[in-house]
Parts: structure tokens; sequence; C-alpha cells
């Protein structure tokens, strides 16, 4: 970007003399600048009217933009079926950095202070090998937190209370990717049910936090402190090694289709912002309304300048980019793997180190890409999660009814060691962020306890949300007094998360997941901002144990460096950071072709030599059973090895922190579906 950029500091730039606002629109024939009272948002006390600069930019200089002004603009021009018009109008500014309410609804854009002192603390930059990804909601993470006080319950200072911090650390998570932070409203059609949109999934504003989220006394003093608050809580979480990652929400706005509520891109220039057919007709690929049309060099500049001012101004680590693919969509409406936005986002000097991860599919035609995103991202991989799902769960119901699973280990082998059948060699197994469960879907729980989703109380007839959850109860639907299936919903869980934790890849987990947190079936309860949706604090001690379990695995994880490689191995070659894999089978003999694929074979022994680069050289021996009978194993005798430490075995209730020791080729008796990591010893 140079000084001659004609698209160059949208939105508002305060100097000495006051401030310049420049404004995008290729299609209006006037637009104005509207200032408000700062006690009354209807009372207009001054009118500037913007120049028309060049290259759809509108421009204006007044005295009377600074801290704490409130404003909005009007835009004129042309009628037709592509356009929304209206000179009576107020509208948001899209590139505007601060929102006040006049009613539920209704906002006005607003100047806030900026100015911050991070006090030199930097970014923690944790490695790619090293990211455990921890999701979660800015309120429900806290909302019940006995330690937190209650005034910050379920706010950004909530969220980085030294309580709060306290309990990411001792988890040993180092990423936490928040659901939208950016200002939201609720749809017109949720307002009409009574119900809420607590996801946030619906973007009013790209640059400003969402208020309600901070604390009552910021909410009360306005938009800077709100700012301010947000910016607090991105400091203190660096200080403590943890990094912040958002999810974005570019792909379409708050203001819904045609006949939803014109706020701001709709009345600006609805012909540009939006995908529309030459009728006026929106072409919807998010399933929302309507999509943002990314083949507009403006809307490229609306996120690149968003993404600019969170990572640079308020110092965010990160983005998770919600149903990526219609950022990459052209002209034509089709994705393109080399969109110039989606180069433009890990080209872009000023995000030069931030993690960008996209969730690789929209509702479009050709909307699944995972594996398909340029060098520089990370995706979410579903296959990760279906197979993994199926192998722990539909698999082993199957095999109930029919004394053997549908598949081999062959498929969940790949998913395991970094899903080389999904990324290239050059994006390596670092481009997966592998996930079991997210905010959409089934809990971990809830996985493990229901066959069927039990959404009826979003208000749609048990109509939304996925059908396909590749979940398994386990003998009971929901709630159950029988210990059995009790017993074998937690060890599921064990091995869910064990196989999460010690995959090659990004793990990301969902919170709650690490105790087992229940939403009662419901897989879709975006519209519930309730004790349904926010984190229980008061745990049974069967989700201690789980919890400490999953802290187990995240130790191990960082500690065995086998287990987290960044680049994928090449037969008969030595690969700097790869991981060299030898697959044996129960017996501890060479893996045979028939015993990838027989669906009676089941059993694996996957043994991992690192090639070191920065870490000492480290081997690890993974065993995987997925059958419910028992079985015996034989520890592979292999060169250089000579004994094996039992790190961890999802076979018992609670982690054993006391290492045993085996000898190769020494015999054990597993039980049914189970997961067991050693550690070799030379």
């Amino acid at each position: 970007m140079t000084a001659a950029d004609p698209l160059r500091d949208l939105g508002v730039r305060l100097t000495s003399g006051g401030g310049e606002i420049r404004v995008w629109s290729a299609n209006a024939t006037a637009v104005e600048l509207v200032i408000f009272d700062d006690t009354d948002l209807d009372w207009i006390v001054k009118t500037v009217p913007l120049q028309d600069v060049g290259a759809g930019v509108w421009s204006a200089r007044t005295r009377s933009l600074k801290v704490g002004t409130r404003y909005a603009l009007r835009a004129d021009g042309p009628n037709g079926p592509n356009h929304a018009f209206n000179p009576s109008r107020f509208l948001l500014d899209p590139w505007g950095t601060g929102l006040v309410r006049r009613k539920p609804g209704v906002f006005r854009s607003a100047v806030p202070d900026t100015e911050f002192d991070f006090g030199g603390v930097a970014k923690p930059r944790i490695p790619l090998d090293r990211t455990v990804v921890y999701e979660a909601h800015v309120k429900g993470l806290t909302r019940l937190s006995p330690n937190v006080p209650e005034d910050l319950r379920g706010s950004y200072a909530g969220l980085a209370h030294p309580d709060t911090i306290a309990r990411l650390l001792d988890l040993g998570v180092t990423t936490i990717e928040l659901l939208p932070i950016h200002a939201y409203v609720s749809e017109q059609r949720l307002i009409k049910q009574g119900l809420t949109n607590y996801w946030g999934y619906n973007t009013l504003n790209f640059f400003t936090p969402h208020s309600a989220y901070a604390s009552k006394r910021a909410q009360a003093d306005g938009p800077s402190a709100v700012l301010r608050e947000f910016k607090g809580m991105v400091k203190l979480l660096h200080e403590a090694g943890l990094e912040v990652v958002l999810d974005v929400v570019y792909n379409h706005t708050a203001e819904e289709g045609p006949g939803g509520p014109t706020t701001s891109l709709r009345g600006l220039d609805n012909a540009s912002y939006y995908r529309q057919t030459a009728e006026g007709h929106y072409i919807d690929t998010a399933g929302t309304g309507n999509t943002v049309n990314f083949a507009t060099e403006a809307a490229q500049r609306l996120v690149i300048d968003s993404l600019s001012y969170w990572a640079n101004d308020v110092q965010v680590d990160g983005f998770r980019f919600d149903l990526a693919p219609a950022l990459g969509r052209d002209a034509t409406h089709e994705y393109r793997r080399d969109h110039p936005l989606l180069r433009r986002i890990v080209e872009d000097p000023r995000l030069a180190d931030v993690k960008m991860i996209a969730e690789p599919w929209d509702t479009g035609m050709g909307g699944w890409q995972t594996g398909n995103f340029p060098d520089g991202w990370h995706e979410w991989n579903d296959r990760y999660r279906d197979r993994v799902r199926n192998f722990w769960l539909s698999d082993v119901d199957y095999a109930r009814r029919a004394e053997h699973a549908p598949v081999g280990i062959g498929g969940f082998a790949t998913r395991l060691t970094g899903s080389s059948n999904t990324f290239s060699t050059d994006r390596g197994p670092l481009a997966s962020v592998n996930f079991v469960t997210a905010h959409d879907g089934f809990t971990l729980a809830d996985l493990v306890s229901y066959d069927v989703k039990h959404n009826v109380g979003n208000g749609e007839s048990n109509r939304d949300g996925s059908d396909n959850n590749r979940s398994f109860n386990h003998g009971a639907e929901g709630d159950t007094d029988d210990e059995a299936i009790l017993a074998v919903r937690r060890k599921a869980m064990r091995n869910l998360l064990g196989t999460l934790l010690l995959s090659a890849g990004i793990p990301m987990i969902t919170a709650g997941d690490e105790f087992g947190r229940s939403q009662r079936g419901n897989n879709n309860p975006y519209c519930h901002d309730s004790e349904l949706t926010w984190m229980s604090h008061s745990l049974l001690d069967w989700q201690q144990d789980l919890r400490e379990h999953t802290k187990r695995l995240l130790s191990l994880r960082a500690e065995n460096p086998a287990l987290r490689p960044s680049r994928y191995g090449r037969p008969g070659e030595t690969t700097p950071s790869a991981s060299r894999m030898d697959w044996y089978d129960a017996d501890g003999g060479t893996m045979s072709d028939d015993e990838w694929t027989r669906p009676d074979h089941r059993t694996l022994q996957y043994l991992a030599t690192s090639t070191p680069e920065t870490e000492d050289l480290n081997q690890i021996l993974l065993v995987v059973h997925g059958m419910e009978r028992p079985t015996t194993i034989a520890l592979p005798r292999h060169e250089g090895i000579a004994c094996y430490e039992l790190l961890w075995s999802s076979a018992d209730e609670r982690p054993v922190h006391e290492i045993s020791m085996h000898e190769p080729g020494s015999r054990m008796d597993i039980p049914g579906t189970c997961v067991l990591l050693f550690r070799a010893v030379p």
C-alpha cells in the first residue's frame, strides 16, 4: 500500500485540527456525514457533505470529528433492482471503530479513544507445532465462575482475571480462540421468537468489539472504555504467555436478505458490496441471506484493514475465518484457491506471523474445500473429525450389531499421522487443525451419550442442526444410572481426547470438553444464552478425572516432539522435523497390506521417531485397539530400543503418573477400545 493508494485510510483519522472521514461507494451520487449530540442520538448538531475524490472514495474534513463524536452516514444514488439508496437513512461507517446503541438494534458510529499502553508486552508467538487451540465463548467461559468477581463474570475482564488465566495455564492450552467478538445483533427471526444469537455469527461492524461482553462499568463509560477493556484482556493474556485468536465472520453481515435491516453496506452501495443477480436477487453462499462480494477491491480492503487493525492496534495473534470459501469466490461466484483476497491475507506484511485458520466450507456450489487453501493457511479438518468419530463411535456401534467393524484401521492411521492424503507435502501436517468437536455440534460428552440431536428448544421443531453426528449413546439415550454404560462412555471420551491430543497437526479443544460438559443433546445451541451453554465450575469426581487426563495428555504432547512433526516424512529420506513412522500389528510384526483394510483387524502399534532440528531425539509408541473385545499385544522389537515406558492409558479412570517399564517382545493384556502411549528408551 502506497500514499497514492486511492483506498487508503478509509474510516476516520484524527489530527490536531480535527478529523477526516473517507468512505467508499462506487454508485452513490451523494454522501453526507451526520453528527449527533453526545447524549441525544436523534439530535443532529451538524451535517457535512463528503466530496467525491475519485475511485469511489468520498471524503470530508471537520473539526467536529474528535474522540467521543457520535456520527452516521447518509447516501443517495440511483434507483434499480441492485440499489438500496435512501438519503434519509442513517448508516454505520463500515470502517468505524466504535458504536453506541440508540435503542435495541439501532446504533450510531462513534470515535473512540484508541490510545493504550501495552507496556512492551510482546505477542507470545507460540510455534505452530506447540500450539493447542482452546475454542471458547467470552461470556460462557466465566459467567458461572465463582472465583471471578460478580461484576466481571462473562466479560473481557473476566476472561483476563487471574483465576481464569490460572485455569487455562493449568490445563496446558496455548491459544484461546474466541467465538465472534465483533459487534453483532440477533437475527430478526430470533427476535420475533424471543430468542437471541448467543454465538454471535451475525456481524454488525468489523472493527468494533461487542460491547455486551465488556464489564457493566465499561459499557456505561462508552466505546473507549470497552476498547480499553478488550486491549487490557489481550495484554494480560499475553503476559501469561497465552495467544488470542478471533473467530471472524466476514462472509456475510447482519443486514440479512433484501428484506432485512439496512444498517451499513446495503445503504452505502448494495450493488457493489453484496453478491446479486442482475435482477437484484441475493446470491447467498453463507446460508444467512447475503454474501459479501469479495470480487470487489473495496470489500477485500474492508477485510484486510479489519484484520490489520485487530492484529496491530489490538495485538491479537490470529483469526479463524467462518465459511472461508466465501472469501475466495470470484466474480462468477466460483471458489478459486488463488483468489487475491486469500493470498493477501497470508502475504500482507501487516499480517506477518499472524495465524490464519480457515473453516474450509460454505453453503454454495463447490463450497467444500478442505485441503484446498493456499500455503500459509491452516484449516479445520472435518475429514479428521469424521474419521476419528467413526473409528471410536459409529464403527463400534456397528460392530455391536454385526460382530465386526465396517472398515479397518488404515484410514484412521492416516488421520492420526497428519492427514497426508488431504494436505500437500509443502503445507505439511500443521496445515491441519484437528478437532473432534467444535461449538457447532455435540459436545464431547453428548457425542458419547446421544444417537440423535435434541434441538426442540431452538424453536424449529428439531429441524435445525446436523443429523450426521457419527455419535453413539452406548446403550441409552442421554442420562442414565447404568454404571456399565457410564464407564464405557467415560472411556470413549478418553479415547477421543487421547487421539486428538496425540495426533500430528494442531489440536483444538472445545471449552468444557476437558471435563465432559453436556448441552443435553442439543447440537446447535446458538440461540441459548443460559446455563445450557455456559461453562460449569462445579465438577463431579469423574469430570475432575477427565480434566486430569486432558492435562496429562497436553503435558505429554509438549514433552515428546515425535508427536508433533512439522513436516511429512518421505520413505527412504531423512526429513528434518518429520517423524519416521514404523507400523506394527498386535503381535509386534510389520503390518501387512491386508491388515490395513481388514474390518476384523483394528489393533495397531505406531512407532514414531523424531528427526530433530531444535529438540532432542524422541521416540514414542502409540498403541490403538479399536474393538470392544480385549486383546493381547506383543510390544515390537526395534533396533536401538531397550524398553518402553508406559506414559498414559485411556483404560485408567484417573491418569497414572508412575511410569512402568516394559521390554520389547513382552506381552500385555489390554481391554477393549483403548489407547496406550509409550516412550521408547534406547
